[in-house]
């Protein structure tokens, strides 16, 4: 496959015969908790995330709730998740802005939500995307290092990988791509498992590939 369209189309048809439905890995129930959720998962696992919330969320769902709780107590529930100090305090203080500037509402835009303590372009696409469904193509660690095996970007780094995966399909795919490669990542191509050269997809777009990727850090 020589282009960068023949891979993507080749690609986006093996992922769906793997992953045609396919859940939000993070356990939430609405924008806010979405958000929470997406927040924590910062270098730490989902798994993880989903273990610790429910605590959390039985406290507090809504910004009104968590925002009258203390950072100790926020910590107490979330103390197992990387960076628990930090993504404690961002919480509370997200909380008290949502209540303060938005209404007590999550809002609907990126400016708005790369405005709260702890959330980064990454972490309000996905909030974007799935919680409000405007287009959007989240992309972490695993799609960047992904999108350079499949020299899909020449992957300097996040933002150059998340315009040129957005060229590549259109904006209606991207919501279920997202999910799709994240999934592929974790279980095919892993950081360790595949360099480049063993799963099926690398296998299948490059054949003649010898050496390993040396993938570009985000």
């Amino acid at each position: 496959m020589k282009t960068k369209k023949e891979r993507a189309e080749y690609i986006g048809r093996k992922l769906d015969e793997l992953y045609l439905e396919i859940p939000i890995p993070l356990d939430h129930t609405n924008a806010f908790t979405l958000l929470i959720a997406v927040l924590l998962s910062a270098q730490c696992t989902d798994k993880r995330v989903n273990i610790v919330t429910p605590a959390l969320f039985k406290l507090a769902d809504t910004p009104q709730a968590m925002a009258k709780l203390a950072v100790e107590e926020i910590k107490d529930c979330v103390k197992t998740c990387g960076l628990a100090n930090s993504k404690s305090k961002n919480i509370k203080r997200l909380s008290e802005m949502l209540i303060g500037e938005f209404n007590g509402e999550v809002p609907h835009s990126f400016e708005s939500l790369e405005k709260l303590p702890g959330v980064g372009h990454k972490t309000a696409s996905v909030v974007m995307i799935h919680a409000f469904k405007i287009p959007a193509f989240p992309v972490d660690t695993h799609i960047h290092r992904l999108a350079q095996r499949w020299k899909l970007t020449s992957g300097k780094n996040v933002v150059q990988t998340e315009a040129d995966l957005k060229k590549l399909w259109p904006p209606e795919e991207w919501e279920k791509l997202h999910l799709q490669f994240i999934t592929y990542g974790r279980e095919h191509c892993t950081a360790r498992g595949c360099d480049g050269t063993k799963c099926i997809i690398c296998k299948t777009c490059f054949p003649h590939r010898k050496k390993p990727v040396i993938t570009k850090k985000a």
